[in-house]
């Protein structure tokens, strides 16, 4: 089975430093795993949320 150069890097990188896949967790917590603080928040993000067309390829007439 074929192995990129890149995976073999990443794969070698995170033997050397096992604290990777922890401060990877810790950054994704910071900036992407939030819930609403409020529930104007909560309400923001729901009027915001836009609905995806069946076929989003599709231009509009």
């Amino acid at each position: 089975m074929y192995v990129s150069e890149v995976t073999h890097f990443l794969e070698a990188l995170k033997a050397g430093n096992p604290q990777i896949a922890v401060e990877q967790k810790k950054g994704r917590a910071i900036w992407w795993d939030k819930k609403p603080q409020s529930a104007e928040e909560l309400e923001h993000l729901s009027q915001s949320r836009v609905r995806q067309p069946g076929y989003v390829y599709q231009t509009k007439l």
